[in-house]
C-alpha cells in the first residue's frame, strides 16, 4: 500500500503543512488528498479518513495516523536513511523537545495570528502575550542555530522535522509583517527559500477558497 497524506487548504492549514513537509523530507512517493476545510461537507468527508475529522492524516499499510507529530515520528522510523531528525543524540533530543513545545504551545500567537499565506498585513495591535510568544520563538531559533546549526541554514543545519514544525510560525511572522531580529529574519528567509516549502506556497497562492 502506498502512503496517502490527507491535508486541508494549503493557504490555511498550518497543521497540514507540517506533515506535508515531513513527507517531502523522506523523498518517497506518496498520494495527496486535499479536503477543503469549513465547507458544508468537510466534516463528513474527513470522517472518511480520520476518527477526529481533522487534518493531517496519513494512511499506510500500518494503519491510519491522525496527528502531525505522530506522522513525523512514523516517517522518521520508516525512512531512517532520510534523517528526518538531526544527527547526534543530543541534537535529536533537543529537536524533539522544541517540536513538542510547538505542538502544544504558543496558543496566543496561533489565536491572534491565524495562518494565511496570502496575507501581508500587520496586526493593528500586538497583545503582550503574543509578543512574549514571538520573543520565545526567536530565542528558541537562535539557541538551536547556535548549538546545532553550524552545517547549514536550518535549525539543526540540514532540513529536519524541526523546520517542518516551525515553518508555519515563520509564515505567520512574515504574513503579519512582524519586525524580527536579524538572525530570526534570516531563518524566515531560509524557510521561504526551502524548495519543498516553495512548492506548497505556490500551490497555496493558486487556491480560491476564502475562510473568514
Amino acid at each position: 500500500m502506498s502512503l496517502t497524506l490527507i491535508i486541508g487548504n494549503k493557504n490555511y492549514s498550518s497543521w497540514s503543512l507540517r506533515a506535508w513537509l515531513a513527507m517531502e523530507l523522506t523523498g518517497s512517493p506518496y498520494d495527496e488528498v486535499r479536503v477543503p476545510l469549513y465547507q458544508a461537507d468537510s466534516h463528513q468527508r474527513l470522517l472518511g479518513y480520520s476518527p477526529t475529522a481533522k487534518v493531517p492524516v496519513l494512511q499506510s499499510e500500518d494503519g491510519t495516523i491522525w496527528d502531525s507529530l505522530a506522522i513525523a515520528e512514523y516517517l522518521a522510523e520508516r525512512f531512517p536513511e532520510a534523517h528526518l531528525w538531526p544527527f547526534g543524540q543530543a541534537a535529536r533530543a533537543h529537536a524533539r523537545t522544541v517540536c513538542a513545545e510547538m505542538h502544544s504551545g504558543f496558543v496566543p500567537l496561533r489565536s491572534n495570528m491565524p495562518f494565511d499565506l496570502k496575507r501581508n498585513q500587520p496586526l493593528a495591535e500586538v497583545p503582550e502575550e503574543v509578543a512574549e510568544d514571538i520573543r520565545r520563538i526567536c530565542a528558541l531559533w537562535a539557541d538551536c542555530r547556535a548549538r546545532f546549526g553550524q552545517d547549514g541554514p536550518y535549525l539543526f543545519g540540514h532540513a529536519s522535522i524541526a523546520d517542518a514544525f516551525y515553518a508555519p510560525v515563520a509564515c505567520r511572522l512574515r504574513s503579519y509583517a512582524v519586525e524580527l531580529p536579524e538572525d530570526a529574519a534570516a531563518y524566515v528567509d531560509t524557510i521561504y527559500r526551502w524548495p519543498a516549502f516553495q512548492r506548497w506556497y505556490q500551490a497555496a497562492l493558486q487556491e480560491t477558497e476564502i475562510i473568514e
